[in-house]
């Protein structure tokens, strides 16, 4: 599967602000930012990230997923950092 066709997937079922989609088929990895993650637990923002690509998975087209999920207060703070280990994580 597309990195690309995976990050317009995502962002068009969860009306994203910003979806970065990196690797291969065997891993990819996803780096997910919107508003709609205010106030919701890490767990259940990973389940929602995870949910429209189900299918895909079923299907063997993705076979492992790592996902990275901010609010854009978060995403700012994360890219105004001088850590360099935090700019390596994501």
């Amino acid at each position: 599967m597309n990195n690309e066709k995976i990050k317009s997937l995502i962002m068009n079922e969860l009306k994203l602000k910003k979806v970065y989609v990196t690797g291969d088929d065997n891993h990819i990895k996803i780096v997910a930012v919107g508003e709609r993650f205010n106030g919701i637990s890490p767990v259940k923002r990973q389940q929602i990230v995870y949910k429209p690509l189900i299918q895909m998975i079923k299907d063997k087209h993705i076979h492992a997923v790592s996902i990275f999920s901010y609010t854009l207060d978060e995403w700012r703070k994360i890219n105004n950092s001088k850590d360099i280990k935090v700019k390596k994580f994501i």
